[in-house]
This record gives structure tokens, C-alpha cells and sequence, in this order.
């Protein structure tokens, strides 16, 4: 059986664990070789890389924290050494943070906002730069919480709204170039950062649950075949779009 995206190169951003890890997984085993992108956990970049290279696929790692701007040229130099071109770049890196209202500060906004927003435009702005002259795909991690609003995530939330606009926004843009951009929107997934959070016996994650049509939160390896359908060609005229993968809660 053929690989949909055999021949093909992608960064994936925060690709040591959880959503990204999966995505990372799920595009080598369709043939791409991915470069997994990691700010702090080496140790767990550098086993997701173990995992694709011992099923046969091809993958590096690379460290760089995507929310500052003189740490993102280097990804995608050595993205470039390791492959030789760029096709596909998964905006994954991402952070959550709630919090009432009397508790945000700036440091908690910028924190959120710098990664979740601002870098993941300024590496959608240097992925441009490597595409070649056949276009690629930029897919970006949103999340249901950009439409649904919970409590308490107000930065968060924002920071998901963003992140919906500058996909519409960009796949206009950079349509003419065949640069098409699509975004993921997950409900709640089991994850590290997830657990970390203390989400995994909350009350919330119950509530979730119990008014989600499919009975269940999600895994990441329910959000990861979607990422590999918006790098393939099984959907070369789709761009702009924000697909919700959350088992029909909403």
C-alpha cells in the first residue's frame, strides 16, 4: 500500500509528548520524514524519535523554543541539513494556563500569548521561506476551547481565537502561493501536560465527559490522522478550515 506522504519533509513543533509525539508518529509511518522539535524535554523528543527510526521510518530531533524569534532559524536550518527541503510544518507547540480573573498577570498573558500566538506565526513566517515552489501545508494545533469559553480561560481561550483567525487569514494569504493552512481543534485529551494539570480525577474532565455524545475524552491518537489528512493531498482543496475533533461535545 502506498504512503500518502512518501518523499515529504515536516516540523513538528513540541513533538517530545502528547499530541505532537502522536503526530509525529502517525506522519513517518506515512512515509514523511519529520524533524521532532522540543524546547526542554530532549528525553522525550529523543524517544519519539527512537520509536519512528525502530519502525522503520526517518526523523531527527531539534531544539529550539518556538516563542522566541532567534531560536526558530535554526530548526529549520537543520531541518534542511537532515532532509534537504520542507513540505509540512505542525504548529504543536503550545501552553495552557488557567486562571480566575483576579489571578492573570502580564507574565501569565505573555507566557500564553507568545507561544500559543506569536510563535506560532513567526514559524508559519520561516517555514514560508523553505517551501518550494510546489506549495505545502501548515496545519496549527487550536483547540474547542476557542469557541467553547470556559471558565477561567479567558487567556487561553483567546490565545485558541487567535489562533483560528491567523489560520483564516493566512491560508488567503499564501493560497496563491499553494501554501494551504488548516487548523485542529481538540476537546480534551489525555496527555502528560494534561495529567500535570490535574485534570485527569477532576470534576471537570467528569462533566466533560458525561456530556460528550461519544462517552469518552480523547487520546492523541485520535487527533494525530487528522494532521496527516491536511499534509496530504487527500485534501489539496481544503484551506482555511477548522476541523473540531472532540468525540461531538461542543
Amino acid at each position: 500500500m502506498s504512503q500518502k506522504l512518501a518523499g515529504k519533509v515536516a516540523v513538528v513543533t513540541g513533538a517530545s509528548k502528547g499530541i505532537g509525539a502522536s503526530i509525529a508518529k502517525h506522519l513517518a509511518a506515512e512515509g514523511a520524514a519529520v524533524v521532532v522539535n522540543y524546547s526542554t524535554s530532549k528525553e522525550g523528543a529523543d524517544r519519539t524519535v527512537r520509536e519512528i527510526t525502530s519502525n522503520g521510518g526517518n526523523a531527527v530531533s531539534v531544539q529550539a523554543n518556538v516563542s522566541k524569534q532567534a531560536e526558530i532559524p535554526h530548526l529549520f536550518a537543520e531541518a534542511e541539513k537532515a532532509f534537504g527541503k520542507l513540505d509540512i510544518l505542525v504548529n504543536n507547540a503550545g501552553i495552557y494556563e488557567f486562571s480566575p480573573l483576579e489571578g492573570i498577570t502580564e507574565e501569565n498573558f505573555y507566557k500564553q500569548f507568545d507561544l500559543n500566538v506569536l510563535g506560532l506565526i513567526l514559524t508559519s513566517q520561516e517555514a514560508v521561506k523553505h517551501f518550494n515552489p510546489e506549495g505545502g501545508s501548515i496545519v496549527n494545533i487550536s483547540s474547542i476551547v476557542s469557541t467553547l469559553n470556559p471558565p477561567f480561560g479567558s487567556v487561553y481561550s483567546a490565545t485558541k481565537a487567535a489562533v483560528d483567525s491567523v489560520t483564516r487569514s493566512l491560508a488567503k494569504e499564501l493560497g496563491p502561493r499553494k501554501i494551504r493552512v488548516n487548523a485542529i481543534n481538540p476537546g480534551m485529551v489525555q496527555t502528560e501536560g494534561w495529567r500535570a494539570a490535574g485534570l485527569a480525577e477532576s470534576d471537570m474532565r467528569k462533566q466533560v465527559e458525561a456530556q460528550t455524545p461519544l462517552g469518552r475524552i480523547g487520546v492523541p491518537e485520535d487527533i494525530a490522522p487528522a494532521a496527516v489528512f491536511f499534509a496530504s493531498s487527500d485534501s489539496a482543496w481544503i484551506s482555511g478550515e477548522t476541523l473540531l475533533i472532540a468525540g461531538g461535545y461542543r
